[in-house]
C-alpha cells in the first residue's frame, strides 16, 4: 500500500459505487464524468495496492477487497462529515440513503419524514425498497441498504444481529379473522378461540414465517397442530379466502374488513405486531441516516397502528 496518501474524494467514489452499482450512476449522482470515476478508482486501487473492481458483464462490481475498503470508507467519510458538521453548523447533510422495509412502515413512518426532508434537507436522496423483515435485514447485513424497517410479533421475536441498532416504532394488536357466520361462535382466551378452529384450514404469509410461528405457538397452547393450507402475500387476499370459506387467519384487530369477515379478539396471550427501525452500529452518525433515525425516534414509540404490515 502507498502510505503517502488516500484521498477522501476517491473513497467517496468507491463508496457510492458500492451503493449504486455502476460507474455511470456514480457519475450522475456526483455530477462528474464516468471516465473520471473510472480513473479515480484506478488511482485508489494503485494507492492501496489491491484490485478494487472487476468486470461483471457490461458493468463492474467490487471485489472482496473493494467491499472491505468501501466499509472502511463509510466509517472514514462519516467521521469526516461529522467533523465538518461539528466545525460548520451550517453544513448541509447530503447523500443517498437506501431504505428497505414493509409497506405499512414505509407509508406510516417514513413518508412523513421524506416530505419533511424534501423541504429541510433537499440534498438527501432516499431510495426505497419494499421487503419482508428477513429480506430487509439480509440487505442491511450485506450493506445493500442503510436502514431497515421491520416487524415481529411478541410471540415470535425477530432474531437480530448484535451489530444492529434498533429503534421501536409502533405496535398493533392482532385478531383472528373468520367467516362472519362464525364470529359469534366463541369468545374467551386466545387458546379457546384457536381451539374452536382446530379443524379449520389456516392462512399464513407466503414471504415471512412470523405469523405462522405465532399460529403454531398458540395452537400448541390449545393442544392441536394447525393445518396450514394457504400461503398468500397480502392481507386483502387473506380476507378474500376467508370470505370464500377457505380458512381462517390473523388480521389487524383495528383494520378495516371485507363484508363477510369477522374478527375475534385474542387475549391471554395477546398477539401484538411490533415495528422497528434498524441500522448497523458504527454507521448511525452518517448525517443522512442520523437525521432519519432522529426523526423516527421522535415519533411516539407506543402509538397503535390500524393498518397491516403487508
Amino acid at each position: 500500500m502507498n502510505n503517502q496518501r488516500m484521498e477522501t474524494r476517491r473513497l467517496r467514489l468507491l463508496l457510492e459505487l458500492s451503493r449504486l452499482g455502476s460507474m455511470h450512476a456514480v457519475a450522475q449522482a456526483l455530477n462528474v464524468t464516468t471516465s473520471t470515476v473510472s480513473q479515480q478508482i484506478a488511482v485508489l486501487a494503485k494507492e492501496v495496492g489491491a484490485t478494487l473492481v472487476e468486470p461483471d458483464g457490461r458493468r463492474v462490481r467490487l471485489t472482496p477487497a473493494g467491499r472491505r475498503l468501501a466499509a472502511h470508507a463509510l466509517v472514514i467519510l462519516t467521521a469526516v462529515e461529522a467533523a465538518r458538521a461539528d466545525l460548520d453548523p451550517a453544513a448541509e447533510a447530503a447523500g443517498t440513503l437506501r431504505v428497505a422495509g414493509f409497506a405499512t412502515a414505509i407509508r406510516r413512518s417514513l413518508l412523513p419524514i421524506i416530505d419533511d426532508l424534501a423541504v429541510t434537507h433537499p440534498r438527501i436522496r432516499l431510495i426505497v425498497h419494499e421487503y419482508e423483515p428477513a429480506e430487509s435485514l439480509e440487505m442491511l447485513a450485506t450493506d445493500d441498504v442503510d436502514l431497515a424497517l421491520i416487524y415481529d410479533y411478541n410471540l415470535a421475536p425477530a432474531s437480530v444481529d448484535p451489530a444492529v441498532e434498533s429503534i421501536p416504532l409502533w405496535t398493533a394488536a392482532w385478531a383472528l379473522g373468520v367467516p362472519i357466520a362464525e364470529a359469534d361462535a366463541v369468545s374467551g382466551t386466545s387458546r379457546e378461540v384457536f381451539a374452536r378452529f382446530r379443524d379449520a384450514d389456516w392462512i399464513v404469509n407466503s414471504r415471512n414465517t412470523a405469523d405462522e410461528n405465532v399460529i403454531r405457538t398458540v395452537a400448541s397452547m390449545a393442544d392441536f397442530r394447525p393445518r396450514i393450507a394457504h400461503q398468500v402475500d397480502t392481507l386483502e387476499l387473506v380476507q378474500d379466502l376467508i370470505v370464500a370459506g377457505l380458512g381462517v387467519g390473523l388480521l389487524p384487530a383495528a383494520g378495516a374488513t371485507l363484508l363477510g369477515v369477522g374478527l375475534l379478539p385474542l387475549t391471554d396471550p395477546d398477539i401484538t405486531l411490533r415495528s422497528y427501525a434498524m441500522a448497523r452500529r458504527g454507521r448511525t452518525d452518517w448525517p443522512p441516516l442520523a437525521l432519519v433515525l432522529g426523526a423516527l425516534a421522535r415519533q411516539t414509540p407506543d402509538r397503535k397502528a390500524a393498518v397491516s404490515p403487508r
